[in-house]
């Protein structure tokens, strides 16, 4: 599968020989069976103090705006407090449970297969079109639905369609409202918007464990704390909605850094089925991106900071990416293959630029010169 759209002209990274590839991965297999062989009590310490941080932070803040919520400086403080806490609740605690990074502890509350975090999205939905889908297609356009996620063009390998012109601000509003797009994903609306594939019947149907969970998130959020924090109910209201929005923006802005760079890959539909796993490991690092920060940025990301480390060892308790990056990042230099690093406002940056490129269409500079030199003629 070492083959990305437009090798020659779009890669970084060195053209791999079969032999070169299969060491290649028998040396990323080595580091990880090392590493899993290490856990121990610190990841057990580690995820429940995750856990306990999420339980007191929410407390905390769903206290203060339900008792203080009519003074700005207090709701101010609770409605940020409540985003962080739903921030950590879905980026270090939910996803990587729901990976099944602490299956081994034999914990139910902490089983990947159970665990339901507070987002619209159901846990059975993400897992399929998260950790089943995207971390097995990951970036080969066609298959994994991240890619644009049916709504957005950072591919020159997506058919450009005259909607993408509004690119930039088709992705601002996504990252608003990414809790409900990641939500309904697995519905793919866009085959009943755009390509008129699907009926809105069969949304219908498709849509019955997504609907109870919308039910219950509403409800919570919207109707339950608000009622019986009483004469408070607007500020609890308003402070639960804007911490949601929060976390929408802040995990959309961490998923866009380690999937949309400029640096980042798209892959053919090729050779997929007879894929091997050496092949598999070098398309997650060629396809991802990681950025640098403190270790309280990494622990708001989910150590999705290391997205390629998470890509090549997606059911590794997260916490042990810091450990692993040095170890990939040197045999990747050692191999020729591009490790794609920087800082997060680097990584953003680099972001919009490629969705401002992949709003127009591939040959959009062929087309404006052949104009201009139409127009030159008539004027001549």
């Amino acid at each position: 599968m070492n083959k990305p759209v437009n090798f020659q002209s779009n890669s970084k990274s060195r053209y791999l020989t079969d032999e070169e590839i299969q060491s290649f991965g028998e040396k990323i297999e080595a580091i990880r069976r090392e590493t899993m062989q290490s856990l121990g009590e610190h990841d057990a310490a580690y995820i429940y103090k995750i856990r306990n941080f999420v339980r007191y932070s929410e407390i905390a803040s769903r206290g203060m705006l339900m008792f203080a919520g009519w003074l700005p400086p207090v709701w101010l403080l609770g409605t940020g407090l409540l985003g962080i806490s739903k921030i950590v609740e879905n980026m270090e605690l939910g996803h990587n449970v729901m990976h099944g990074q602490f299956d081994w502890l034999n914990d139910p509350s902490l089983n990947g297969a159970n665990y339901d975090w507070d987002t619209i999205a159901t846990g059975d939905d993400w897992k399929y079109t998260h950790n089943y889908v995207h971390h097995t297609y990951t970036n080969i356009v066609g298959k994994d639905h991240d890619v644009g996620y049916g709504l957005i063009r950072v591919s020159e390998s997506q058919p450009w369609e005259p909607r993408f012109l509004f690119n930039i601000p088709l992705t601002i509003q996504l990252m608003v409202f990414f809790e409900w797009y990641v939500g309904v994903q697995n519905l793919h609306l866009e085959d009943v918007y755009v390509y008129k594939t699907k009926t809105w019947r069969e949304v219908w149907q498709d849509s019955v464990k997504l609907r109870k969970k919308v039910t219950r998130q509403v409800i919570k959020d919207y109707v339950f704390f608000p009622l019986i924090a009483g004469p408070n109910a607007i500020p609890v209201f308003a402070g639960n909605a804007v911490a949601n929005v929060i976390r929408s923006l802040w995990a959309s802005a961490v998923i866009f850094n380690g999937h949309f760079t400029e640096d980042a890959e798209t892959f053919e539909l090729d050779n997929t089925e007879n894929e091997t796993r050496a092949e598999w490991y070098l398309r997650q690092i060629r396809g991802s991106s990681n950025f640098s920060g403190t270790q309280g940025l990494h622990i708001l990301s989910g150590n999705l900071s290391h997205q390629i480390e998470h890509h090549l060892f997606p059911d590794m308790p997260a916490n042990r990416y810091a450990e692993v990056a040095p170890k990939i990042k040197a045999l990747c230099a050692e191999y020729g293959i591009h490790y794609s690093e920087a800082s997060f406002t680097k990584q953003f940056a680099s972001v919009w630029v490629r969705l401002a490129k992949s709003s127009l269409p591939n040959d959009w500079k062929e087309q404006l010169k052949l104009t201009m030199q139409n127009k030159l003629k008539r004027w001549v």
